[in-house]
Formats: structure tokens, C-alpha cells, sequence
């Protein structure tokens, strides 16, 4: 497995909605939302580029207004109907475009729309890496098997910190003094 840096990495988020985040268990959803904000911002600060995906918009809502923050104005989501982004060939278009082979996938639900979308990347030959602090489910044994279904799917299983120190590599610098900040 390699190394993740800003040149061979993007970071994929999936529907994080403002329905689908209503739905979340409070805590829980608040702590892995405040994970994935940092995410993206240390994408950012980095040059990592990030894609979005939205489920059904008109029914589940925009991105919570947080993330689109972080993303920041003009962002462009690719909205779906299908439970995996790797269904959907606008993803795959602008996933092709980025040229990256690490994927960082962060979003919701854990063990519909992430797992699938991990499922087919790996089938389509990426490298992906689920930090389990951007994921969430409604229900805590439906994150447990999609964690566990990760590994069997060869995913790696980490966390948003340490997906951004991969990036920074080395103590000293711009880039680590950001993202030390944003991991605070």
C-alpha cells in the first residue's frame, strides 16, 4: 500500500445530507461531521481535491452547511440515485479526471451507500482508505458489520488524523502547522 500524498490521493465524500444527518444519532453524527470538516480542510491545504456525491437532493436535502463551507462556493456535487457512486458515470468521469489511485471515502450511511461505493472502487482497482470517524450509520451494529465488511473488501480502515499526518509526512512546514491546527 502506498504512502497517501497530496499527488496520488483524493477524498470522496458521500451524502452528507441534511435529512440523512437528522436521522443520525446526535453525538455521534456531530463528532464524525467535525472529523470530516477537518478532512476536507486539510484536502484542501494540502491540493488534495475532493468529490461529492448527493442522494436524491430534492428528498434528502443539500450537504449540511458545514461541509459546503469547507468546500467552499462553486462546489459541484454529483447527485444519484444509485446506493454506490462507482454506478453513477459522472462520479467516474471526474474520479478518471483526478487521476488519483488512493481514495479516501468519508460519509453516510456506513453500510449502504459507503460500503457500496467502497465495494466498487476496489473492484475498479482503487486503494481505499475509510477513516471510521468520518462514517456514520443510524445504528451502531450496522456500522459494526459495514466496518468489518470494509476489511474483508481489503479497504483500509483508519482515522482522519491519520490519513492528514500521511499526507504531511514530515514535522516542519506549512502544511503541518495547518493541519496540526485543524486536528486541535
Amino acid at each position: 500500500m502506498q504512502r497517501l500524498t497530496p499527488d496520488n490521493t483524493v477524498v470522496v465524500l458521500i451524502d452528507w445530507q441534511e435529512r440523512l444527518v437528522a436521522a443520525m444519532p446526535t453525538a455521534i453524527e456531530q463528532h464524525n461531521l467535525a472529523r470530516t470538516v477537518t478532512l476536507v480542510r486539510g484536502a484542501r491545504a494540502a491540493g488534495i481535491p475532493v468529490l461529492a456525491s448527493e442522494q436524491y437532493p430534492k428528498g434528502l436535502g443539500r450537504t449540511v452547511p458545514t461541509l459546503l463551507e469547507a468546500l467552499g462556493e462553486g462546489f459541484e456535487f454529483v447527485e444519484k440515485r444509485d446506493f454506490s457512486c462507482t454506478d453513477v458515470p459522472e462520479f467516474m468521469d471526474a474520479l478518471r479526471e483526478v487521476g488519483r489511485p488512493n481514495v479516501v471515502v468519508v460519509g453516510m450511511e456506513a453500510h449502504v451507500c459507503v460500503l457500496q461505493t467502497v465495494r466498487g472502487l476496489i473492484e475498479a482497482g482503487y486503494a481505499v482508505h475509510v477513516p471510521l470517524d468520518g462514517v456514520v450509520s443510524r445504528f451502531t451494529l450496522d456500522f459494526v458489520a459495514a466496518r468489518g465488511r470494509y476489511r474483508q473488501l481489503g479497504a483500509t480502515v483508519t482515522s482522519v488524523e491519520t490519513v492528514l499526518f500521511d499526507v504531511v509526512r514530515r514535522a516542519e512546514g506549512d502544511l503541518f502547522k495547518t493541519v496540526s491546527r485543524l486536528v486541535r
